[in-house]
């Protein structure tokens, strides 16, 4: 895993398309137990080289109930977006993850992490490319029906505070889908 880890945070297969240069950032360890799927880095995290380190990292953490020494603790969670590095800016919010980034490693990340639990998808990035077809016509009707998915994969849209007005436009995601992503989290975290 740790050679496996230095080629990750080493690659720079893409770098003509990086505005800001290649910066991998990924964490996960041969004992993780919950896989996070995001998206990828924003300007801070690109800045800090800590995962999840902004606003969105904030609001997931809450989704999770989990303090953010359990959130950094690499024996619980492995943070591994689509697109390790960030990929600039776009219209409406960051550009999407770089393509070759989940082809290129995933697969082997995964297959050095046995103790997985849980896998929590989020956005439509890593929908599409784990769930594949059986994926719904949209990330809302995919959420909706996260219980499709398990207990394997858990689905999640992005916890941005861009997101506020999906969240208030689907009241059912806090009631309903939440208090189980705690329950499943604790669950795992424990067993």
């Amino acid at each position: 895993m740790d050679h496996l880890l230095s080629q990750i945070r080493n690659c720079s297969v893409c770098q003509e398309h990086l505005p800001l240069g290649p910066r991998p950032i990924v964490a996960a360890h041969p004992k993780s137990k919950i896989a996070i799927i995001g998206q990828a880095p924003g300007t801070r995290v690109h800045q800090t080289g800590v995962p999840w380190d902004d606003p969105s990292g904030k609001q997931l953490r809450k989704w999770l109930n989990v303090a953010d020494e359990q959130f950094y603790d690499e024996q619980l969670f492995a943070l591994v977006p689509m697109g390790f590095c960030y990929p600039g800016k776009g219209k409406s919010g960051d550009l999407p993850p770089r393509p070759e980034c989940a082809p290129l490693w995933h697969k082997a990340l995964v297959n050095q992490m046995p103790d997985l639990k849980l896998t929590i998808l989020i956005g439509q990035y890593a929908q599409k490319y784990y769930l594949g077809n059986t994926m719904k016509r949209n990330l809302t009707e995919t959420v909706n029906n996260y219980q499709e998915y398990l207990p394997d994969c858990f689905v999640l849209p992005h916890p941005s505070p861009r997101n506020r007005f999906w969240l208030s436009k689907n009241p059912w995601f806090g009631k309903d889908v939440l208090p189980d992503l705690k329950k499943r989290v604790s669950t795992s975290l424990i067993s």
